[in-house]
């Protein structure tokens, strides 16, 4: 049954996918210090505008249509004005922040301004948000800055005040004193953060909650609900979390429409307090709330002018704050509650977010990773063929919970799915995938293994636990209790082919250590290369002894007359041709390879358009151990033998005998060819070598294998102490990558 997480300091474990290149993964800088250097970049913005004495524009996210909508032109033109425009002495926070400074303007972000409204009512929170000494008197330059978590980094957003307004009035959120711009200014900041104001019309309460604290979200369904709701309700607000509810609208006109009783369907609320009263001798449960609109109140039992309020002691009143006003925020009944709103989300505020150092500890791991079209993007366990290839995290459960009333050992902790960047891509029509995630356990005979886990694994293993839902929101996240032990996270859309980053955190409160699989890239017993050092010594061979090597090369490639007879149809075959094509010198060159190997393959009746001539220049390159950019028959031969392995394995994914592999599949082709890879790497393979609908041909299989081949032979060959690194000169490398 869910229960509010009880949380203090962390012990943060963190990953991020490993750099396969720079392009793909950036590596950037960590929390605080992000924090800090952006800081630092808004200091000396400030200095330079209070220097040059100017006002600061940003040109990031300019004053102009491109910041607010990208799908609609506006039937009037807005004007952007400072503060000092829009009236006389503004002011940043007038006595001090508070949930009447939100009321939502024409901008369908009804969910932030339910966070925001959340967000007052822990002063430490707030200031990490919105930094303190932000004035429009002392060392003002038009310039401010907040703070916002960002998939597991907090990072710094710096505007102007440069604010939309119609006929002098502002257009979105304003405050109700009219010279009073933090929530603004903070809106401003957010739809920057997100690309445009626009980015910002409808979402989940959630998202912000969650910027705003780096807080991990658990969501209650009312038909649904634990009993002890309320009891969760109560811990929640005590212990600093945010909470916030809605009414779903099922009928698109009923959309934000008001109902008889004065709440609004499909509009977001916030959760400002959760209390008890004594009324007529009983116990009564209370919820206050606010709509951000700073307006349309609860006109029900416990509402503002409701009956019951004068039945009541005054110091119950005093101490609920109970107000008649119209200013959005109101009280009901916990009954009242569970009848009108149907979903409410609990978002419990990360370690760092908290100040009592009393708290329970929890434990945090946090992955980066990212679903791939035609190698990691899978989808669920309905698409058993892909599945598997998801990305895969280890989790190991440490120690039970300290719950002296559970007889049975287990371990609590919460996994939280977050998709990355989607709501600022939606200008590119980018939306929310349906997402959710599955959790099975490891067997002991493969702890410890990191490797992926194979496709048979998860045909004959059920899941231990899952998500409820595979739903499109930007985070789901659900409790958990099981035994001590090694389990496997595979996170997924509902449907293959969904290219996306996530983050997948791990809460848990005993320690908890959470890690990608497949650490490991290594190649089955790869042969060693013998002449590297011909190809990357700064010397050349003199055409003497070039000559001389050809000759002695032509002399081993004429076989014994035992050895000739020993010679299968095909070997003969293969002679014939080779001595036909490599002529005097018994050497042949890449267009020869492909003429000879297109021959061959025409004959076995494959189904493939034949060889390119780049495959068979790497093919030269691999088996090119003289240096000499020709093969002989023996180097021939050797490759021969090598292309009839890749063929059969390349025949045993090709079931339909298409001519064609699916991409999905060349893991496990790879794998068999003797190559165990990481996520990064099959991704590359799959960009580089996959056609447009994520197939391999036989060619580029095989152009593939070569390369991995080489390119593993010529790291052993440099790592002479074997400790996986090898260092080489410019030289060396340019040698190495132009040639392969």
């Amino acid at each position: 049954m869910p229960h509010v997480i009880n949380q203090g300091s962390p012990a943060v474990h963190r990953t991020r996918p490993a750099a396969g290149n720079a392009g793909l993964y950036p590596i950037i800088s960590r929390n605080k210090n992000l924090v800090r250097s952006k800081s630092e970049v808004f200091q000396q913005l400030k200095d330079e505008c209070l220097r040059k004495g100017v006002l600061f524009e940003d040109e990031d996210f300019p004053a102009d249509n491109s910041s607010l909508f990208y799908s609609q032109a506006l039937p009037f033109k807005l004007e952007w004005k400072r503060p000092s425009e829009i009236c006389e002495n503004p002011k940043f926070i007038i006595g001090g922040a508070s949930r009447t400074d939100i009321c939502q303007g024409d901008l369908g972000d009804c969910w932030f301004l339910a966070a925001i409204a959340c967000l007052t009512l822990n002063e430490k929170l707030l200031y990490r948000v919105i930094p303190r000494d932000q004035h429009f008197t002392e060392n003002y330059a038009g310039i401010f800055h907040f703070q916002f978590w960002r998939f597991g980094d907090w990072v710094d957003v710096t505007v102007d005040d440069r604010i939309p307004t119609f006929n002098n009035q502002l257009v979105f959120t304003k405050s109700a004193e009219r010279n009073e711009f933090w929530s603004a200014l903070l809106e401003k900041a957010y739809a920057k953060l997100h690309g445009s104001y626009e980015a910002l019309k409808g979402g989940n309460t959630t998202e912000a909650m969650e910027d705003f604290t780096g807080g991990v979200t658990e969501f209650f369904e009312m038909k649904g609900a634990p009993k002890d709701l309320f009891k969760i309700m109560k811990k929640a607000t005590e212990r600093g979390s945010l909470m916030g509810c809605s009414i779903d609208s099922f009928v698109p006109m009923q959309f934000e429409t008001r109902t008889a009783n004065g709440l609004v369907k499909g509009h977001a609320y916030s959760v400002t307090s959760v209390d008890e009263v004594t009324y007529k001798s009983q116990k009564v449960k209370l919820l206050r709330l606010r709509n951000p609109w700073g307006s349309v109140e609860w006109n029900g039992c416990w509402s503002d002018k409701a009956r019951e309020w004068s039945e009541i002691e005054k110091m119950q009143k005093q101490r609920l704050q109970h107000q008649m006003k119209e200013d959005g925020e109101f009280w009901m009944s916990f009954d009242d509650f569970k009848k009108n709103f149907t979903k409410l989300e609990i978002c419990n505020l990360t370690p760092d977010a908290l100040d009592d150092d009393k708290l329970h500890k929890w434990t945090v791991s946090i992955n980066e990773g990212r679903w791939v079209k035609g190698c990691s993007a899978g989808g669920c366990r309905n698409y058993p063929d892909t599945f598997w290839t998801n990305p895969q995290y280890r989790l190991k459960l440490f120690e039970e919970d300290d719950d002296p009333d559970d007889a049975e050992v287990l371990c609590t902790f919460v996994v939280a799915l977050m998709q990355k960047n989607r709501r600022k891509e939606r200008k590119m029509g980018v939306s929310f995938h349906t997402i959710g995630f599955a959790i099975y356990e490891v067997p002991k005979e493969m702890h410890g293994n990191k490797q992926h886990l194979p496709k048979d694994f998860f045909l004959y293993q059920a899941s231990k636990s899952r998500s409820k839902s595979y739903i499109n929101l930007r985070e789901i996240s659900q409790r958990f209790s099981l035994p001590p032990g090694e389990y496997v996270i595979v996170p997924s859309t509902y449907d293959p082919h969904h290219e996306a980053d996530f983050v997948l955190r791990v809460f848990s409160e005993k320690q908890n250590l959470s890690e990608e699989t497949e650490n490991q890239i290594i190649a089955d017993n790869p042969e060693p290369i013998i002449f590297v050092s011909d190809r990357t010594k700064n010397t050349v061979d003199s055409e003497k002894e070039r000559k001389e090597k050809k000759m002695e090369d032509k002399k081993k490639t004429k076989p014994s007359p035992t050895t000739a007879k020993e010679e299968n149809e095909e070997d003969l075959q293969f002679r014939h041709i080779f001595e036909q094509i490599a002529g005097e010198d018994m050497q042949i060159t890449a267009t020869e390879l492909m003429n000879i190997l297109n021959r061959v393959v025409k004959k076995h009746q494959m189904k493939t358009e034949g060889f390119a001539l780049e495959s068979c220049r790497s093919m030269v390159a691999l088996m090119d151990t003289d240096g000499s950019g020709k093969l002989n028959l023996m180097e021939f031969r050797h490759l021969w033998n090598k292309i009839k392995q890749w063929q059969a394995i390349f025949k045993e994914y090709d079931k339909d005998n298409s001519g064609t592999i699916e991409s999905y599949e060349m893991r496990n082709a790879v794998n068999d060819a003797g190559f165990r890879l990481n996520n990064q790497l099959y991704e590359i393979i799959s960009m580089r070598y996959a056609d447009e609908n994520m197939n391999l041909d036989f060619d580029s299989f095989i152009c593939c294998i070569v390369r991995l081949e080489g390119m593993f032979r010529t790291f052993h060959a440099f790592d002479k102490d074997g400790d996986g690194i090898i260092k080489l000169s410019v030289l060396e490398w340019l040698q190495l990558t132009i040639y392969a």
